[in-house]
């Protein structure tokens, strides 16, 4: 039998593996039983990457052949490829030579009995699986007279550690959050769920990028309509690139035009964990530490993971300290344009002289201010945010003092005003969803238009409009405004009040299957008392 080298072009080579090195792209591509012209395939379709690693070796002594392992660079367990698959197959045992069959595709069978210790293995052949599984991180080994690869799992590479979250820090709660490996992810829900009913399906999405998505769910408590609407809309995804995980979440909200958002994110794996035993689906995007929960409520971004460390009457008030935040946020400017433009009468006297005063050398209506100074927050919010973080935090708040003083000085701006415009700013700090805090600030501009026209009566319309727009919105089916409307007497336990966790020992009867049965409290505080706004709805 002749034998093949490394670089030998064998005249028996698969006729199709030949027009592929021949024509290059233009032609289909596939795994050709010369390994020499696979991997000529393999480096031209790849235009040569420096990250592009072959290493070609022989296996067997007595009737040896010659095999590659092909990975990338950075994204392989470098250990497990020289350990578990070089090692492992160049190490020819006599006996094992002597076994070595005559046959090139018998050879395949041999590899897998006796020579690679990986605990996920797969054949692959075709050349898009092939090449997909490459470019993912598995290591791919080509043995000369086989038209078939073996992909091995040895994904790897440099991934951030599990560290505390930055945008969900709670006093009191676990301190780990999610990272950018989807495997991560999911074994952190797995430790905190230990049980069979909760199910992953794994799934592609980016017809350039293949970014794998994982849905999560509790096979026994998750509303079936529910899942199959997540599942119809995620199937009709057609999008060349998903690079993070709101690419998802935009295709599949029920509305677009509206500045609240109708899909929660979490990156703090208690929440998708206390979500998914209320019924909920989660989503995890390779790539990103922000995972999808659906469906969701507006009570859901009100609530806190540090409302159920604490007491129910510690957390209760401060879920009503987070509701008056919420209105501050939306009304504070208006109510003030509108008592000092057309309500001035409803201002006590000694008040209302004093703000005559401060206005006597100011140049601007009421509304005017409150939009400049308004505009100048948000400027000095979105500066300490992408400024360095050793200077951010310094800047922002240094940059609003003298700002303020500056203004107030100048003439320009009252010093009440500034006040309320502080307070609104605070007021949006106080809301645990950031998603809300930016519905809220770009909803209360259009609060200060209408009370700059129409006073309250602009604000009344503002707040009708507001509301049946609200009321409008779904999730997956689930009404946004839930459980206040339609009203659920059961689901006022875990929304503005957070009743004692032995009271909370119910499934909700919107987001999964009702068991009113259940009076044994096997689900005590897994239900209704999930964490970061598991309501009752």
């Amino acid at each position: 039998m002749k034998k093949n080298g490394p670089n030998s072009q064998n005249e028996s080579a698969g006729a199709s593996g030949k027009q592929a090195a021949g024509t290059g792209n233009q032609a289909v591509l596939t795994i050709s039983d010369n390994l020499a012209v696979t991997l000529e395939n393999i480096k031209r379709e790849l235009g040569s990457s420096p990250d592009l690693k072959i290493r070609k070796f022989q296996i067997g002594s007595a009737k040896p052949f010659w095999a590659a392992a092909v990975y990338m660079d950075g994204m392989v367990n470098t250990a497990a490829v020289d350990e578990f698959i070089l090692e492992a197959l160049m190490e020819n045992p006599e006996d094992a030579a002597e076994e070595m069959p005559r046959e090139p595709q018998d050879r395949l069978g041999l590899v897998l009995a006796r020579g690679l210790e990986l605990g996920e293995i797969a054949i692959r052949d075709n050349w898009d699986d092939m090449m997909l599984s490459l470019l993912s991180g598995n290591t791919i080994i080509l043995l000369d007279g086989c038209s078939k690869a073996i992909e091995g799992g040895t994904k790897g590479g440099a991934w951030r550690t599990v560290s505390e979250p930055s945008s969900q820090i709670v006093i009191r709660g676990p301190k780990d959050s999610f990272v950018e490996s989807l495997i991560t992810n999911i074994a952190l829900i797995r430790r905190r769920i230990k049980s069979p009913k909760l199910w992953v399906e794994f799934m592609k999405f980016g017809t350039v990028t293949n970014t794998d998505v994982a849905l999560l769910y509790m096979k026994d408590r998750a509303d079936r309509k529910v899942l199959d609407q997540v599942k119809f809309r995620l199937s009709k995804i057609d999008i060349e690139a998903v690079l993070e995980s709101s690419y998802i979440e935009q295709l599949i909200q029920d509305k677009v035009f509206t500045p609240f958002p109708t899909v929660f994110n979490t990156e703090r794996p208690d929440v998708a964990a206390a979500n998914l035993l209320e019924g909920r689906i989660v989503l995890i995007v390779d790539g990103t530490p922000f995972v999808l929960i659906m469906p969701t409520v507006l009570a859901q971004f009100l609530q806190s993971t540090d409302d159920y460390s604490l007491q129910f009457d510690i957390a209760t008030l401060m879920r009503l300290v987070r509701y008056v935040s919420l209105i501050i946020l939306l009304l504070g400017p208006s109510v003030f344009i509108a008592l000092t433009t057309f309500h001035y009468e409803m201002v006590p006297t000694p008040m209302l002289i004093s703000l005559l005063a401060q206005r006597e050398n100011v140049p601007f209506p009421a509304a005017i201010e409150a939009i400049i100074m308004e505009a100048a927050f948000e400027i000095l919010r979105e500066a300490g945010i992408r400024m360095p973080r050793a200077v951010g935090q310094t800047v922002s708040v240094v940059g609003a003092l003298i700002l303020g003083m500056a203004v107030v000085e100048a003439g320009i701006i009252t010093p009440v005003m500034v006040i309320v415009v502080a307070l609104t700013g605070i007021a949006s700090f106080a809301i645990p969803s950031y998603n809300l805090a930016v519905a809220g600030r770009i909803v209360r501009f259009g609060f200060m238009i209408a009370a700059s026209m129409f006073g309250f009566y602009g604000i009344t319309l503002g707040l009708i409009v507001l509301i049946a727009h609200v009321n409008s919105l779904q999730s997956f089916g689930t009404p946004y405004l839930a459980p206040f409307s339609p009203f659920s007497v059961r689901g006022q336990k875990d929304t503005v009040v957070r009743v004692p966790m032995f009271l909370v020992n119910l499934r909700p009867n919107k987001l999964g299957h009702m068991n009113d049965n259940d009076k044994s409290g096997k689900d005590k505080g897994t239900s209704d008392s999930g964490k970061d706004g598991q309501t009752g709805a």
